[in-house]
């Protein structure tokens, strides 16, 4: 398999993806972090696929999305951004009103 049909298969295959610098319980980068307690506070299942244990997965999604940075955010197939239009859209009540529209079910989190 190669690395584009990898990444076509995580982002087609799981609700909400996110390619990130280390792991959901231990990002390995600020931006990282940012998005992973972005994605928890609105309680939204993901699966957070670590580039750094890959220079190939790390190149290829950035040639798959066409877009420069990590972390790199995917809900429902769709490439969504990364972190600072996360930060924004959430800030805007965007990114919990795009998982709602594509189905994706949310925890609600007392803030």
């Amino acid at each position: 398999m190669s690395i584009d049909q990898f990444i076509e298969n995580e982002v087609k295959s799981n609700d909400v993806v996110l390619f990130m610098k280390g792991t959901p319980q231990f990002p390995q980068c600020g931006f990282s972090g940012q998005v992973v307690q972005i994605l928890d506070h609105v309680g939204v299942p993901y699966k957070g696929l670590n580039v750094l244990e890959s220079a190939e997965l790390r190149d290829g999604i950035k040639i798959f999305s066409n877009w420069p940075t990590i972390p790199q955010l995917y809900v429902k197939g769709e490439f969504v951004g990364g972190c600072d239009i996360i930060r924004e859209m959430f800030q805007a009540g965007e990114l919990q009103q795009l998982l709602a529209d594509n189905g994706v079910a949310v925890q609600q989190v007392a803030s």
